[in-house]
Parts: C-alpha cells; structure tokens; sequence
C-alpha cells in the first residue's frame, strides 16, 4: 500500500508523499455539513481557512476573521470529519505581535479548535520567529508565500506576486527560509507557475498551489469556488459543478409549491387526517 492510499495523514505521510510524487490534495470546509463532504471524499487535507470571512461572513478581505471564529468554525469541522488532518488558519494580528501571541494562539487552535496543524503568512524575519516558537511547542506549521491575502493592503488587492526578478528570488528565498524554520507545508498562492515549480523542486516539504501552476505538490481550492457557490471567479479556479444556481433553483421550486400547496402533500405529513 502506497502512503496515498493510507487515510490516515500525518506531516511525515505528506512528506512521503512528495517523494512518491503523490499529488497532495486539500480543500476548504467550515463547518459540520462541508466536512462531511469533503471526509468522504478521501481529500487529503482539509484546511479550515480564513477565507471564511468572505465566503461564509460576507466580509470583503479576510482581515476581519477573529480568533474566536477560527476555533468555532475548526471544532465544526472536527465533528464533521474526526479522522481528518486539518490544519486551522491563524488570522490577521493572531501571530503578529510577538512569539507568545503567536504560541498561545496556535495552542488554543489545537486545544479548542481541534486542529492538528495551523498556517501563517509570509517569510520576513518575525514570520519566522513565529514558526520557529510554534514549532518548538510542537505544533505543525504551515506556511504560505505568494499572494499573502492578509497582505492585501500592502499589495494594493488581489495581485499576481513574484513576477518582477526581484519578486521572484525574494520568494525563492523565503520559501527556503521557512523550511530551515521548521515548516512542514508550503501553500504557494498566485505566483507564476515557473516560480511554483523551481520553489517545489529545491524544497524538501511539500508546496501546495493555488494559482500557482502545474508543478506543485498539491493543490488547494475553497469550497465554494470548487463547487459553484462563490461569486468571484478567479482564473485559476474550475468550478466542477455549478451548485450555486442549483441550489436557487431548487429554493425558488420550494416557494412555488409551499405557495401553490403542492407541498406538504399527504406523504410528508406525519399524522395525515
């Protein structure tokens, strides 16, 4: 048996899986009902992303998402999918602010979020002090380079990172920074694919792209955008079914009838008279 075909994950199983060349698969959930889905269909990884603030609360950035929300949506998701490696967003000014802000943080994501791996934004310098502390209170750390959607203000909005020579060695060198952090996982977002593929091949962890071409580990898309739901379309997203418009229909179908009488017929009622 390859270690794709093990359900159960760990850091060292996604390890062996980019030696193997096992694509490694992870997508989005936020809550009981999405983990369910995902969990039976053997993805990989679920991550519990702070991309919830806009597709679940309706903010415009994701800078909004709190702690609180984190831990509330992850615990969802564990009962969802109990066997699952899920690995839990730290948000905005959760690991910023110094290394027992960003330690206590990612604790209590383990602890009360039922997490079993967490991931933060950037390379800088306190990026990685912040991987360092957490990995040395043996939690997994995922990092995430590229487009930083934490970072959006700095960038300007949602822009394509490393195309510019500089751009392209200044993430070059904070992917390796990272590993040598201690990281044991790499998302690579919105990045060139010649950039996602010469970052996959010098790192010895596993890189995770979305937008960030053919050539990474893995891949990783948000539930929403996968399913149809979302209302941005991104180029590097294929939608695989188109559940937004379906699930209206079915809502509008719904109301006629509620409104025609059709339904409750007389097989939906308990105790027909």
């Amino acid at each position: 048996m390859t270690i794709a075909q093990n359900k159960a994950h760990s850091t060292a199983s996604f390890a062996l899986m980019k030696q193997q060349k096992h694509k490694i698969c992870m997508i989005t959930a936020y809550d009981y009902s999405m983990a369910r889905s995902v969990a039976a269909s053997d993805c990989d990884i679920i991550l519990v992303g702070d991309s919830l603030g806009m597709v679940v609360l309706g903010y415009e950035t994701t800078l909004l998402v709190t702690m609180q929300d984190i831990i509330y949506h992850s615990a969802a998701v564990r009962r969802g999918a109990p066997d699952a490696f899920i690995i839990a967003d730290m948000p905005y000014l959760s690991y910023h602010l110094g290394e027992k802000n960003a330690k206590q943080n990612a604790a209590d994501l383990i602890l009360h979020g039922k997490a079993n791996a967490v991931k933060l934004e950037g390379g800088s310098a306190s990026r990685l002090a912040a991987i360092r502390a957490i990995v040395d209170i043996e939690i997994p750390v995922c990092a995430h380079l590229g487009l930083t959607p934490q970072s959006v203000h700095k960038f300007g909005g949602y822009k394509v990172q490393g195309k510019s020579p500089e751009e392209h060695e200044e993430i070059l060198i904070q992917a390796q920074a990272v590993q040598s952090a201690g990281a044991f996982m790499l998302v690579l977002e919105g990045i060139p694919e010649l950039l996602g593929k010469e970052i996959s091949e010098i790192l010895s962890i596993p890189t995770i792209g979305i937008g960030a071409g053919r050539h990474t580990d893995g891949q990783v898309l948000v539930y929403h955008d996968l399913l149809g739901y979302s209302e941005m379309h991104p180029k590097f997203v294929k939608q695989f079914a188109e559940l937004g418009p379906a699930t209206s229909e079915a809502i509008k179908k719904y109301n006629a009838e509620v409104r025609e009488g059709i339904f409750p017929a007389k097989e939906h009622v308990y105790y027909p008279i």
